[in-house]
């Protein structure tokens, strides 16, 4: 395995001697008088199964706080970028939004968000903030987006299934080909691990596990290594999975993390690559399924650890916010103290404050563990710039994978496309 390096990996140990803010919204000291307006906020919808409930209680502390009245509309991640595109163009923006970590940037250099920097140093927040998620929110120099949760993915597994089968969850590549098929010889009806087409964060563990990369930049140009021979090994594995191992499903090609979930729901699947949020929602919406499941990091290729995305999302201001004082006093709000934790706690994703990630990190929850091991000892980031937001809009990996599934290219024809495509969109050709 690769071994990466990744400002996060300071997060085990970035929280001691820090404390945080006991209610979050209050850290600066300051009042904010927003008695008869509105605060409009974006938020994405899916991450926390109660988000309606949690957003109520909310809004209503952030009334009693500031007189004002928080409307929050939820958008799909799936049409989030078309939409933050089309919003900014029209200068219809929100005036807070949730923006994911990889397009922050990209909305910045547009000139669409407002820097907050010297609101969060007012507020004293500066020192208790993952210092990952803050690189990723500071463009040219400038902070524009809050750190509020992170996640990361590994695997999940159905552990009624393994002791079924007399198997063990698998520590290298030839072991979940060993167990894909023993599943699939013992349950043919189910999809022992699915190769999702249309979910890129689950395609990159495998390129960085057998030593690739995405791209590199190069003095002032970004150089696509996806096509790289570390690249196309660690992808053709990925892809024989499915296509010599039989591991997946046909309608898989086309599946997104969503459809994934949806199939572990409804017992289907055996073993996924599910991110840190899923727990929470796998307990709610398929209650029969709670004490079976289990989760591991994604294994090396021969041992260790394949490092996994490290994503999340930060709240941004934007330009249009009428009063920004307002929008930040929301944003500290909901990223420190108890609303910070409380959403941590029941998303399953990791706070942006490394004073409540210190607890996180140090639980022994076995769904949480894992998860928490992943983030700190095999964790990664994809490209930092603004133009990996636009890649991801042209869906350059996810083509290149549809491809590959359906027969349509090889290994070597998708990658040698896509990193030309890639090289075109990140040099802004």
């Amino acid at each position: 395995m690769q071994k990466r390096t990744l400002p996060l990996a300071i997060l085990a140990t970035a929280a001691l001697g820090l404390t945080a803010c006991a209610g979050g919204g209050t850290a600066g000291g300051d009042t904010v008088d927003g008695k008869g307006q509105t605060l409009n906020v974006w938020i994405m919808q899916g991450t926390n199964p109660d988000s309606e409930k949690f957003f109520s209680e909310v809004g209503d502390d952030f009334k009693k706080e500031t007189g004002a009245t928080l409307k929050v509309e939820y958008v799909q991640w799936a049409d989030a970028h078309d939409r933050f595109v089309t919003s900014i163009a029209g200068g219809t923006t929100p005036d807070v939004a949730e923006t994911g970590t990889t397009w922050t940037a990209e909305f910045a250099d547009a000139g669409a968000l407002a820097p907050i920097g010297d609101l969060v140093d007012k507020a004293g927040l500066s020192k208790d903030l993952v210092k990952g998620l803050v690189q990723s929110g500071t463009y040219d120099g400038e902070m524009y987006g809050m750190p509020w949760y992170a996640g990361v993915r590994s695997i999940i597994y159905r552990t009624d299934v393994f002791d079924e089968l007399g198997l063990k969850a698998p520590t290298n590549w030839d072991e979940i080909v060993a167990d894909v098929a023993a599943i699939k010889a013992a349950k043919p009806d189910m999809i022992p691990f699915p190769v999702p087409g249309d979910a890129e964060f689950d395609t990159y563990p495998w390129l960085w596990g057998a030593g690739g990369e995405i791209s590199e930049k190069q003095g002032d140009k970004w150089v696509s290594q996806i096509a790289s021979d570390k690249s196309r090994a660690g992808l053709q594995w990925w892809t024989d999975l499915a296509l010599k191992h039989n591991s997946s499903s046909a309608g898989a090609t086309t599946w997104k993390e969503t459809d994934v979930m949806d199939n572990f729901l409804q017992g289907n699947v055996a073993m996924a690559v599910m991110g840190s949020w899923t727990p929470a929602t796998i307990d709610q919406k398929a209650p029969d399924l709670k004490g079976k499941f289990a989760a591991i990091p994604i294994p090396g290729q021969k041992d260790g650890i394949s490092p996994s995305v490290l994503g999340g999302s930060h709240l941004s201001m934007f330009e249009t916010a009428k009063n920004k004082d307002l929008a930040f006093k929301f944003i500290e709000l909901m990223t420190t103290g108890k609303y910070a934790k409380q959403w941590a706690d029941e998303t399953g994703y990791f706070p942006g404050q490394t004073s409540l990630l210190d607890e996180a990190v140090k639980s022994d929850d076995p769904l949480v563990q894992p998860f928490a091991k992943q983030m700190v000892d095999g964790g990664a980031s994809v490209p930092v710039t603004p133009k990996f937001g636009a890649v991801q809009a042209k869906k350059t990996t996810n083509a290149m994978i549809q491809a590959i599934l359906s027969g349509a290219k090889s290994v070597d024809e998708a990658t040698t496309d896509a990193a030309k495509e890639m090289d075109s969109i990140m040099n802004g050709k």
